[in-house]
């Protein structure tokens, strides 16, 4: 079974919902109000630097992914990708869909000029990071995260 990646339409939005719930950290965090990821998606669309991929198979939303593009002076000014919100369903997890995944990622970054892939994890998946560094890529940096009060 192939999986197909292409940009998400707001007729995807409850089934990213659902990959974000299907999720040990993300069932805590995420809610059942429609409205707040609707509207959010309708900002990302408008966004022409920032995309919501889904991962398609024989009709049902298995994967997805978020990519932004930022650009900046540091690294001779180089484009990056940052990818964020990576998920697949659980029910198919183990099965190199997210191979697939990060390989639709780097060419979506290659194609927009990009020079280096980032993202962040939640320390707490051991199992995710082994993963992106089978991919090549490194723990090199360490990030902070707090609420905007």
């Amino acid at each position: 079974m192939t999986v197909i990646f292409r940009p998400a339409t707001r007729a995807d939005v409850p089934a990213v919902v659902g990959l974000l719930v299907d999720d040990g950290l993300g069932s805590a965090r995420e809610t059942e109000d429609m409205a707040i990821y609707q509207s959010a998606f309708d900002a990302m669309d408008k966004d022409a630097g920032n995309t919501l991929i889904v991962g398609e198979q024989d009709g049902r939303i298995v994967a997805t992914y978020q990519i932004t593009f930022i650009l900046g002076l540091s690294l001779k000014a180089s484009r990056r990708a940052q990818i964020e919100s990576v998920r697949v369903a659980s029910d198919l997890r183990g099965q190199g869909i997210g191979h697939h995944l990060m390989v639709d990622a780097e060419m979506r970054a290659r194609d927009a000029g990009c020079n280096l892939m980032q993202l962040t994890m939640n320390k707490s998946r051991t199992q995710t990071a082994r993963f992106y560094a089978q991919l090549g890529f490194t723990a090199s940096h360490i990030g902070y995260k707090r609420d905007v009060l």
